[in-house]
């Protein structure tokens, strides 16, 4: 396996219901493969439950999990933040929810030796209809505004290597999904190899889902034009 050492990390607001049951599964998966080390770190992004007394405690019970207390800033905050304290080379981030199967990592890992980064695109996605409607539009306007077609751009199930996020620009997105375009606009854009893999998408447990809202969505379009007028 190429892959030897892991950085892993949950972008979490609001996710007290969850992110113990998710955090849980994802050690019990890591502690079987074939790794040197890993390391899985919880970003919590100023939640106003228990996240965070959540995630401390389950810091203290392993010695493998880590938590990242900020102020809240967003998904795109979330993100930056998990890649910046992230200390191996490979890093996947996947939702705090528990939508997602962490044992599927292995489809990731077995495309590792021939790219750089690869995008989980949620076989049958398990959300309301709403977001469904947005989610589509979104990729078609990334696909107008730069010809880069993917299954999934919003999927929440991502693994890539330090070597992307060291060359291409700094990621400037905070709130909503611009952050995942950006990352795959700037990543395409400067020639590092990209995979897609379907993965399994479940029902929430607990909580509510977040980032639907219309300022986000107007916001989102706004760095979405700025992004292009930058590339053209």
């Amino acid at each position: 396996m190429a892959v030897k050492q892991l950085s892993v990390f949950f972008p979490a607001y609001n996710e007290e219901g969850n992110i113990a049951t998710t955090t849980e599964k994802a050690l019990s998966v890591l502690k079987k493969l074939n790794l040197n080390d890993y390391e899985v770190i919880i970003v919590n992004d100023g939640s106003r439950d228990k996240t965070s007394e959540v995630a401390h405690d389950l810091a203290q019970k392993n010695k493998f999990v880590k938590v990242i207390d900020q102020e809240n800033g967003g998904y795109g905050m979330a993100l930056r933040a998990g890649f910046k304290h992230a200390q191996y080379d490979w890093i996947v981030y996947t939702d705090s929810d528990g939508q997602f199967d962490f044992s599927e990592i292995t489809k990731f890992l077995e495309k590792a030796e021939t790219n750089d980064y690869i995008i989980g695109y949620r076989i049958k996605r398990n959300d309301p209809f709403y977001r469904l409607i947005f989610a589509k539009i979104w990729a078609l306007s990334v696909f107008f505004l730069f010809l880069i077609w993917v299954r999934d751009i919003d999927g929440g199930f991502k693994m890539i290597h330090r070597k992307v996020l060291d060359k291409i620009p700094p990621l400037k997105s905070t709130k909503g999904a611009m952050i995942n375009a950006e990352l795959l606009i700037k990543t395409k854009k400067y020639g590092f190899r990209i995979a897609q893999v379907g993965v399994n998408h479940y029902a929430r447990v607990a909580g509510s889902p977040t980032g639907a809202s219309l300022k986000v969505i107007i916001r989102s379009y706004l760095e979405l034009f700025k992004l292009w007028l930058k590339f053209h």
